[in-house]
């Protein structure tokens, strides 16, 4: 099987990413976790320290790549040598929004973009959420929504 892409700003990485990773790696021989640079996002960490914390997580996988990139995921995900883009869908609002991204990234350069469906009891997650409970203090629930390796 190909190499696949899972682009995202995992700002922090979830469970429910890491879940989406596992399960993309019973399907293809590679991932490559690509963080997007977007200076115009508030970020909780720097490109750099989510780089480090998830190629942390996933040192002993050596079918995952960590990188960073910044403009296009096609043009990220080409010279990463993936042929897919892996993307997780909680909602039928992100269905929506996933689904105009695939039909982009189709139209631009080809690549077909591979659905998961979180699971259920990852479905509330989001690095939003985690950041909020973050900002107002309730580090144990932001944690309990992260990989445990991952220390916020």
């Amino acid at each position: 099987m190909p190499a696949a892409i899972f682009p995202g700003s995992f700002d922090p990485f979830t469970l429910g990413h890491a879940d989406i990773v596992a399960r993309a790696l019973a399907i293809f021989d590679r991932i490559v976790i690509a963080i997007g640079i977007n200076d115009s996002k508030r970020s909780l960490y720097s490109a750099e320290e989510r780089l480090k914390q998830i190629a942390d997580l996933y040192a002993d996988e050596p079918r995952v790549e960590v990188i960073s990139y910044d403009g296009l995921t096609v043009d990220a995900a080409r010279k990463a040598g993936a042929r897919f883009i892996v993307r997780g869908v909680r909602s039928v609002a992100d269905f929506e929004y996933e689904r105009t991204l695939a039909l982009v990234n189709r139209h631009l350069d080809g690549i077909e973009t591979i659905l998961l469906y979180s699971l259920p009891e990852h479905s509330h997650i989001s690095s939003s959420i985690v950041r909020d409970l973050l900002h107002h203090g309730n580090r144990p629930a932001a944690q309990a929504m992260v990989p445990p390796a991952l220390a916020l």
